[in-house]
């Protein structure tokens, strides 16, 4: 039935057509008509609106502004650019975990970038601006075009008024309709071009915030990693704390049994190993926390990751950085770039706003047929059409065109300042990576110092203690000392390499994984052994029965040099288009998954084709 329908209406269309003689007057004086009623429109144009004839052809046959990227406050330097360790040169930052050459961190950054959920659901939003781009480029189409039909049994009164008595056909009839209709309005003003134009940066700016979430995916797990690293030798420096005093303990009550010493001594050791083991715990609790935190960052139910990536160290940063100049924020800090695809984007709804100051200009039009007896329907003599040019301008609005014009522009000021916002804060985070790195640094070697001077200092009170030339209060504190001194150094540790890590996150590195992948992924849990642990020395617990003069210091070695990732991929420049700017892959919940691994597999889960195929 719609193949006859369609064949009989190309075939009507086609005879219209051919029937059309510009010789003839009629059809002389109707394009007469319209040359009249163009030229009449585009003088009516000219003199109103907010755009001049030159500036409508300068901007491509649009009225409202053309974008132009807006000036942004940046340093001409960073503030300790003279540092010999900060270095001003280029470098490739798309792997700078690998700076601290550590493969479990490795691996996990690999997992949490194939597995971690809020990537995923950066992904898809992704997706749903490249499908309103594609509703916006329908648009540029004819707006209305579709296939009517219908039936009538019509009974007309002959009681009318007027027309009582008046023969006017048969009283009973049906009535057999079809039709294909179609409404246009034109992009004179640039109305649809614009809208496409904005949701293309829009689509843009999503995938900027795909690569701003990679970004601070990859710095949360970098840091995490770092915190469980840094509770764990915490714990090491408690543990052998414990085992210290412990010993100190036990010789305190065999002097109180030999009674050569008061209650006031074994008290005071009693409680000095209490206060020691109480701080155990917490930090077995800050330990516990930091690993469920990067159960989550991957993707995962929380388990117990020692089983998988075993104990280590606290990773090993260099002393050098390199961060270019405060300019490289523009073009690489993915957050900075999708402001500024924000502000381009509402440029174009200005220019969308301004088109309702003209008329808008449409074409309708209707092919169909219209018979009583449904075998007639299809017949020459069922046919017809109908063609109406015709617009619309919207007149007495009672400035609501132009508040709406004036909501736009403030709009777009609006996000010129959130843009100029996040170039500061961009800098401000990199300024503030900077100084914890650097002066990191410093403060671990006063900070080991101390910690050397404080084991010394047990150990001298120790053995006056047993000489009986000091008392037993000395003892407790330098032993209390040396606790937090300890403790204090594994924080200032772990303070250099999440400072550095905060420079590299500011500095907006890695989000060009997803252009080259990565195959280092978690093994399965027993299988710890999979990932070979980067060389550092920990402490050794203390052997029971030792005495605890033999406390060993922890060494002071000086931190590599930074080895910079080779063949570095080249970053996206400004304005690039959403095509070359693939998704990542991604993963889908298993199917069928059971009660015991709750949709979670071992292996990287499949990638969705719509994700690989979503910015093509």
């Amino acid at each position: 039935m719609l193949t006859l329908i369609f064949q009989s209406v190309r075939s009507r269309s086609a005879n219209a057509l051919r029937q059309i003689d510009i010789r003839r007057p009629s059809v002389r004086r109707a394009l007469r008509k319209c040359v009249t009623l163009i030229t009449t429109f585009t003088t009516l144009v000219s003199s109103t609106g907010c755009t001049g004839i030159r500036e409508y052809f300068h901007n491509g046959c649009q009225v409202g502004p053309n974008y132009c990227r807006p000036a942004a406050p940046v340093a001409p330097n960073w503030i300790d650019a003279n540092d010999k360790r900060v270095n001003t040169g280029c470098d490739d930052l798309c792997q700078w975990w690998k700076v601290f050459n550590d493969p479990v961190l490795d691996a996990l950054i690999c997992t949490a970038y194939h597995q971690n959920l809020t990537l995923r659901e950066a992904g898809f939003r992704v997706l749903q601006a490249r499908a309103q781009l594609g509703i916006a480029k329908g648009e540029m189409f004819p707006q209305t075009q579709n296939l009517t039909g219908d039936y009538q049994r019509i009974a007309r009164s002959r009681q009318t008024a007027g027309l009582a008595g008046v023969p006017v056909g048969p009283r009973f009839f049906d009535q057999w309709d079809y039709g294909f209709n179609l409404d246009w309005e034109l992009d004179f003003w640039g109305r649809f071009r614009r809208a496409v134009a904005s949701q293309e940066d829009t689509l843009n700016a999503s995938v900027e915030d795909f690569d701003g979430a990679l970004v601070t995916l990859l710095g949360d797990v970098a840091t995490t990693y770092t915190q469980m690293r840094t509770f764990e030798q915490r714990i090491e420096y408690a543990e052998n704390n414990v085992k210290i005093q412990q010993d100190t303990l036990d010789i305190v009550e065999a002097r109180f049994k030999a009674s050569t010493i008061s209650e006031l001594d074994v008290d005071q050791a009693r409680s000095t190993l209490n206060a020691t083991q109480a701080s155990l715990q917490e930090l077995r609790i800050g330990l516990r926390q930091s690993i469920n935190q990067l159960c989550i960052l991957m993707g995962m139910p929380p388990e117990d990751l020692l089983l998988r990536i075993n104990h280590g160290p606290i990773p090993t940063a260099p002393s050098e950085v390199v961060v270019g100049i405060p300019a490289d924020l523009l073009r690489r800090r993915p957050d900075v770039r999708a402001a500024e695809r924000r502000v381009a984007a509402q440029c174009e709804q200005i220019g969308i706003a301004e088109t309702d100051w003209y008329p808008h200009v449409s074409i309708d039009g209707t092919l169909g047929g219209s018979a009583e007896k449904f075998s007639h329907l299809f017949e020459p003599g069922a046919f017809n059409a109908n063609i109406s040019p015709s617009f619309r301008w919207d007149l007495l609005n009672y400035f609501r065109i132009l508040n709406n014009v004036a909501v736009q522009d403030a709009r777009f000021q609006e996000l010129i300042a959130t843009y100029q916002q996040a170039v500061l804060s961009a800098n401000q985070d990199v300024e503030n990576g900077l100084v914890v790195f650097l002066r990191g640094q410093e403060r671990t070697k006063f900070q080991q110092q101390s910690v050397n001077d404080a084991v010394a200092a047990v150990n001298v009170a120790l053995l006056q203690y047993k000489a009986g030339s000091t008392d037993f209060t000395t003892v407790t504190q330098v032993e209390q000392i040396q606790v937090l001194q300890q403790d204090t150094l594994a924080q200032a540790e772990g303070e250099i390499v999440a400072g550095l890590i905060q420079v590299y996150r500011a500095l907006g590195g890695g989000w060009q994984i997803r252009l080259t992948n990565c195959a280092e992924l978690l093994p399965p849990p027993g299988a710890a052994a999979a990932i070979k642990q980067p060389d550092a020395e920990m402490i050794p617990p203390p052997q029971s029965g030792t005495e605890p003069t033999t406390v060993p210091a922890p060494s002071t070695t000086a931190p590599p040099a930074a080895t910079p990732p080779q063949q570095p991929t080249p970053l996206p420049q400004q304005g690039q288009p959403a095509s070359e700017n693939p998704l990542p892959p991604a993963t889908t919940p298993s199917e069928g998954a059971s009660a015991e691994n709750s949709g979670y597999s071992e292996k990287p889960l499949p990638i969705p084709p719509v994700l690989n195929s979503a910015a093509k």
